[in-house]
């Protein structure tokens, strides 16, 4: 008895999580896209650094993979102004639009400890933006990565 209660919640959590995930924004992402630009008020006088690697601007022309059944992928910095970086990637979306993205360095994901939550918004065929809210200037601020399809 014990071990068909223990088996029905095993598979009633799977399920669970399974259907916190929205497959059809994640197939939508699926493929290689670029950092068409990054945008947010007063970007000309205030600088932000993106994902703890290098300003936001380094960001623009940067290259990155999403593959949609692992939800693995990578991501290259391309700016040749800037410092280079290049990184696996592990990351998923929520049926409430929220990006989840670890960037993990050549690590396995259940070591890495830090990730970044996004909203995902305006997704089509071809372009899609992530929405982080950081702290300016002692204000909530939207950075908004607008990504278009290669």
């Amino acid at each position: 008895m014990k071990k068909l209660l223990f088996l029905g919640v095993l598979l009633l959590t799977i399920m669970t999580s399974c259907s916190s995930l929205d497959t059809k924004s994640q197939v939508g992402i699926k493929g290689n896209w670029t950092i068409g630009s990054v945008t947010y008020p007063n970007s000309q006088y205030i600088k932000v650094t993106s994902f703890d690697i290098a300003d936001s601007q380094c960001f623009v022309g940067s290259s990155w993979n999403f593959i949609s059944n692992n939800n693995k992928g990578s991501m290259t910095l391309t700016n040749s102004s800037c410092p280079a970086f290049s990184s696996p990637i592990v990351w998923t979306v929520t049926k409430a639009g929220d990006f989840t993205l670890k960037i993990t360095e050549g690590d396995k994901a259940k070591r890495v400890t830090q990730g970044y939550f996004l909203k995902l918004r305006n997704q089509t065929e071809t372009s899609f933006e992530l929405v982080d809210n950081v702290a300016v200037g002692g204000k909530n601020t939207e950075v908004v990565y607008h990504f278009q399809k290669q």
